[in-house]
């Protein structure tokens, strides 16, 4: 399985924005964003296939972007207008095969180590 490193988590107030990045060892045909509020279950929040076609989690459309650079095999979550409710910590996922829809976390074998973004009011 590739190894996948998220970057660019961090704390600011609400309305900010952040871009998280995860970069894999490999190729990966899915990747996804997941997240972890504190408290409650893992949720998904958005996944790319290597041809660019993306699926939200309807929550998450019009504040988050999700992209990649399969050049750098690195994928990317562009997330705006933050909230408090957004504070959890992010995982990056991915798999060898292409998501059809939003598959479950279950099938997704290389996990990232997260990366934590804090939103204050």
């Amino acid at each position: 399985q590739e190894q996948l490193v998220e970057s660019g988590g961090g704390s600011l107030q609400a309305g900010g924005s952040l871009r998280l990045s995860c970069a894999s060892s490999g190729y990966t045909s899915c990747m996804a964003w997941f997240r972890q509020p504190p408290g409650k279950v893992r949720e998904g929040v958005a996944l790319i296939n290597i041809d660019g076609t993306t699926e939200y989690v309807a929550s998450f459309k019009g504040r988050f972007t999700i992209s990649r650079d399969n050049a750098k095999n690195t994928m990317y979550l562009q997330m705006n207008s933050l909230k408090p409710e957004d504070t959890a910590m992010y995982y990056c996922a991915a798999r060898r095969t292409r998501c059809y829809g939003f598959p479950g976390s279950s099938t997704f074998g290389s996990w990232g180590q997260g990366t934590r973004v804090t939103v204050s009011s």
